[in-house]
């Protein structure tokens, strides 16, 4: 079984616990999920400078922009439309300072990734599977997307991955990239088996009851 086949099949599993469970059963397993979505940054530690600001090693690390980045992406948070196949994902989390806890508000998140065939698109006028979307006071930002495919790096695919393009104002911009746990191909990944990118290798977890999995990601950014 691969990695896609693992994922399809975690998916629906999830949604037979969810509807034949007994009602306790149930109960625990909203329970279990709202408390198991957990928020992941990259974990560091937080001193206090001189002039009595608070900062912190936890820097999001960065990653490769990739030949395939397009500027003008629509704002827009939901990627999907009828038709486009895959299974549906929400990609969340929060923009935060370089305090490693201050929100950032109205800062700019972009990603873009493949569809399940592994094909970007680079051409069309509707910008499929790519958005960008503004933080709120809380920093949170959220997209509806779907779960990306696998593409040919020479010998070698490529293992699943989203991009991020993240900037908010008086801080550096950050070029980064997820993926996920489980994924066979990370290994021998050029750039997913660094060890900076660890904290970026992320769980899938189920959402709700309509199949969709979450992968939360917060965001660091470094001041200027």
């Amino acid at each position: 079984m691969n990695f896609v086949e693992e994922f399809e099949t975690q998916r629906r599993f999830s949604l037979f616990t969810f509807h034949f469970s007994f009602p306790m059963n149930r109960k625990k397993f909203l329970t279990t999920t709202a408390l198991t979505a957990f928020s992941l940054s990259t974990f560091g530690t937080i001193a206090k400078a001189i002039d009595g600001s608070f900062k912190g090693d936890c820097d999001t690390t960065n990653d490769i922009l990739g030949p395939f980045y397009r500027e003008g992406s629509p704002l827009r948070s939901d990627l999907t439309f009828e038709g486009l196949e895959g299974a549906r994902i929400s990609v969340k989390g929060r923009i935060l300072g370089p305090d490693c806890k201050t929100p950032l508000e109205n800062a700019t998140v972009e990603i873009w990734h493949c569809d399940t065939k592994g094909e970007y698109d680079n051409e069309t006028d509707q910008f499929r599977q790519r958005g960008q979307w503004k933080t709120d006071k809380s920093g949170e930002y959220a997209f509806k997307t779907i779960f990306p495919g696998k593409y040919l790096n020479g010998k070698l695919y490529r293992p699943s991955h989203i991009h991020f393009r993240v900037r908010a104002a008086e801080h550096n911009e950050l070029i980064s990239q997820i993926y996920f746990k489980g994924d066979p191909h990370i290994q021998k990944d050029p750039w997913a088996s660094q060890a900076k990118a660890n904290q970026r290798i992320l769980e899938i977890l189920p959402e709700d009851i309509a199949g969709t999995f979450a992968i939360h990601f917060d965001v660091v950014l470094s001041g200027r």
